[in-house]
């Protein structure tokens, strides 16, 4: 049984924990050039929130995930709070579809988690095309969802997996333990 002090240090260190791996993120992210092929990055910020949504519930994790899209808009120069907002709802969403349907286990999470994570890549950066491309009637809207938007989701795949991991590590690092046997 671990002392009320000591649950809350654990508590903040592992937000801080967090806090340092989405700036990390948001780093890895925007940087130009780093892991960029052709106009395509894989997105960091995205599987960073899902990750932790997954691990720490739909309250905790759709704040996470609005901070990281208000850091993910501020970074990009964009209008902030529409990437806030999709992630917050999408953070939410995960997370109860998570706890309701598939039940964390060690043998095929992480695999699960690239397929939701992909998918909701995919659904972000399409709203983005749609709203910032598509709808002001910008020539070339098509090739730039062919060669933008299915390229950088498909690129976000193979990050979720290390993501996934620390994420996991993390949380089970600083767990509650409550004494219950």
């Amino acid at each position: 049984m671990e002392s009320r002090r000591k649950r809350s240090r654990g508590q903040i260190v592992k937000w801080i924990c967090y806090a340092l791996l989405g700036l990390l993120c948001a780093v890895l992210q925007t940087t130009p050039g780093l892991f960029q092929f052709g106009a395509a990055k894989p997105l960091w910020l995205l599987p960073l929130a899902l990750a932790v949504a997954v691990f720490e519930g739909e309250f905790a994790g759709a704040v996470f995930g609005a901070v990281c899209g208000l850091m993910w808009d501020w970074l990009a120069g964009r209008t902030v709070g529409m990437l806030a907002l999709e992630l917050l709802l999408l953070c939410f969403a995960v997370s109860v579809l998570v706890q309701l349907y598939l039940q964390v286990n060690p043998g095929n999470s992480a695999a699960n988690f690239a397929l939701i994570a992909s998918a909701a890549a995919l659904l972000v950066l399409t709203l983005d095309w749609l709203f910032f491309y598509y709808m002001p009637g910008y020539s070339g809207a098509a090739g730039r969802w062919l060669w933008f938007v299915l390229p950088t989701a498909v690129l976000s795949v193979p990050v979720c997996f290390p993501l996934f991991g620390v994420v996991r590590r993390i949380h089970e690092e600083f767990k509650i333990d409550n004494g219950v046997v």
